[in-house]
Formats: structure tokens, sequence, C-alpha cells
């Protein structure tokens, strides 16, 4: 796989890192059990492709249900290429959330793991120096009531333009569920990297702004970001994933000149094939996509737990 990978040091401060881990060692440390919902299994693949799970798991969770979320996407097909380096625009404030004076938002519903999560703590841009379509992805976190929830930890981990994750765990503190073999293909740079994974903690307004590259695809699945959520005091835990329209993937994979070379995805999500995505109804799932000024993308949503 030819992609220009290398091996960048995390971006996080050393601060924060130590606070997540320590996180994590006290969750391990207690043995809690997250209230939502995570089905982990492999579905058949082979060097061209990776699988998340053989099962789909769209019901709501009795702690946690998904944000009803539109997509936009500009009729141009000139998108940026390269790295993050490339994303010029600041990010948009809070406004971007706000559909209407009122909430109008749903519950997340939980979705499976998938065998590709290992814990990292990787910081806002965790394309660690890959190339790709440059995005902003900028998750907000509300309660119930559409009040903001601070000093949550928000993960986010996916593929990269290939189709293959990540897998360098020597600094993971949790990595019991990953299938090394599976999610690599025993690729040497991925074997080495962490890239496309990492974590945030909200700030007042229960927001995290990642900086990352649009996904890839892989055999059996439509493109998706992974997303885990962890409260401050470890009482409860969302896994959840969002996806594209298909039209916004179709034209970049024919388009773009760092995805077009693999053709377009073989599980479109209209399909009603996808291995976690229900066949009707995933509207829910979708990030609200944009096209910044500087030819990059913007990605969006919000999240509601109870």
């Amino acid at each position: 796989m030819s992609n220009g990978k290398g091996v960048s040091g995390k971006s996080q401060a050393l601060d924060l890192k130590n606070l997540l881990l320590e996180r994590r060692k006290f969750v391990k440390a207690l043995g809690l059990v997250p209230l939502a919902s995570v089905v982990s299994g492999i579905s058949g693949c082979d060097g061209s492709g990776i699988g998340d799970s053989s099962s789909t798991s769209s019901a709501t969770s009795s702690t946690s249900s998904t944000t009803a979320s539109s997509t936009s996407t500009s009729s141009t097909s000139t998108w940026a290429s390269g790295t993050t380096d490339l994303i010029t625009v600041d990010y948009p404030d809070d406004s971007l959330f706000e559909s209407s004076s009122a909430c109008q938002v749903s519950l997340t519903q939980s979705t499976t793991e998938g065998p590709c999560y290992f814990q990292d703590s990787t910081g806002e841009d965790i394309s660690l120096g890959l190339s790709g379509l440059p995005m902003q992805l900028c998750l907000r976190l509300i309660d119930s009531n559409c009040e903001p929830l601070e000093n949550y930890t928000i993960e986010a981990w996916h593929c990269d333009i290939d189709g293959i994750y990540s897998g360098d765990t020597s600094d993971s503190d949790d990595a019991s569920s990953f299938n090394t073999g599976f999610c690599t293909n025993n690729e040497d740079d991925a074997l080495a990297s962490t890239w496309y994974r990492g974590q945030l903690v909200t700030d007042d307004s229960g927001r995290v702004n990642f900086k990352s590259c649009f996904p890839g695809w892989y055999r059996g699945r439509t493109v998706h970001i992974h997303v885990q959520i962890t409260s401050e005091d470890m009482q409860s835990t969302l896994v959840t994933q969002f996806c594209f329209t298909d039209d916004l993937v179709t034209q970049i994979f024919t388009s773009h000149d760092l995805y077009s070379s693999r053709g377009d995805q073989d599980t479109p999500l209209s399909g009603g094939t996808d291995t976690v995505f229900p066949a009707s109804d995933y509207d829910v799932f979708l990030l609200t996509t944009e096209q910044n000024s500087d030819n990059t993308m913007l990605a969006y949503g919000t999240i509601q737990l109870t």
C-alpha cells in the first residue's frame, strides 16, 4: 500500500495524555461495564478490505440513542488533496450546531465497536501527517435537555484512505479487543503507526474538534467513523458510528486524485447491505458536511445522551 505514510509524533500534550490514561486505568480497575451495548465481530475479509461485524445493532440503548443530521455537499468536485496543513480556515463557532431555536435532536443510538479499536491518546490532529482529503471533524455532546456536557472524553477512529487501520498498540492502555492482523492486513506502516485515532475532552460547550482526512472504504462496509464517549466519572459509555451520503462518497472516490484509484465503495449506504447501519432510517447516523473555502471538508454532528 503506497500512501507516503510516515510515523509521526503524537500531538497531544503530555498532561492530557496522562489524564486520559489514568481514566482508562481507573475504569479497568473498577471493572466497569459500558452502559451502551458493544458487539464485536469479524466479517469475511481478504487483502482488499476488512469488516467490523457480521451483525447490526441499530436498536436504541437503554441509556442512549442518534442525532438526526442532514448532509450538504458542494457541487464542485475540487477538493483539497494533501495533509491537514492545507486546512487554513478556523473551526466554525458553536452556531454551527444550531439548526433552530428549539432542541430538535434524537438520542444517540449505539452501534458495534468492531475489532479495530484500541485506546490512543493522540489529540486534535489524528492524521499524524498522512495525506488525503483534509477534514475538520467537529462534534458536540449534549444531554437530554440539550445542555452541553463538559469534561467527557470523545474518542474517534477510522481507517486510512486505503481501508486499513493503524495498529501500533505498544502505548495503548486498552487494546484487548484489537485484532491486529485483521485490521492492519499486517502492513508494516500500519503496524508501526497510530494514525486516524485519538481522543479529546469536551469543553464547556460540549465540543471537540479533530483534524483528520476523509476515510477510505473496505469490503462490506460503507465509509464510516467510529466514536466512543466516556463520562468524567467513568459511569457511562456510548459507542457509535457516523457515515456519509452515497453521493458524497461516490464523488470523492471517482474524482479525487488520492481516492479514485480504488473506485467507488462496494457497499453503499442505500444498498441496505452494510453490516452495521440499518437498511433504512440510516439518516440519523449521517454527518453533515460542507466544503470549506480552502477546499477542505467540514464534517460535524451532535451527540445526545440521556
